[in-house]
């Protein structure tokens, strides 16, 4: 049984309700991306790029690092485990 974490949860939900970031988290889930990379297939701009990133750090499902001047990217390990089990939480009956 999973403590019920509303707050953290619905960040969690906030960060994937965004087209853009869907996409991200679906480059990512291949491989570790840096961010030009990620540029190249959205229409986006760098800044809303580090907004999103920003987003998808904080509710704990990207990791980042820095190698020189570029930022990497990667899915966080046991973040899709934990998506699941929480979606499976939520919509299990009573």
């Amino acid at each position: 049984m999973r403590f019920v974490d509303y707050r953290n949860d619905a960040k969690l939900f906030k960060a994937l309700s965004d087209e853009n970031r869907l996409q991200i988290l679906a480059q990512l889930n291949a491989e570790e991306k840096c961010a030009c990379v990620l540029l190249e297939k959205l229409a986006i701009s760098q800044p809303t790029l580090s907004h999103h990133m920003r987003v998808l750090v904080d509710a704990r499902l990207v990791e980042c690092r820095r190698e020189g001047k570029w930022m990497y990217y990667s899915l966080r390990r046991g973040a899709k485990e934990e998506l699941s089990g929480i979606i499976e939480a939520y919509m299990a009956c009573p």
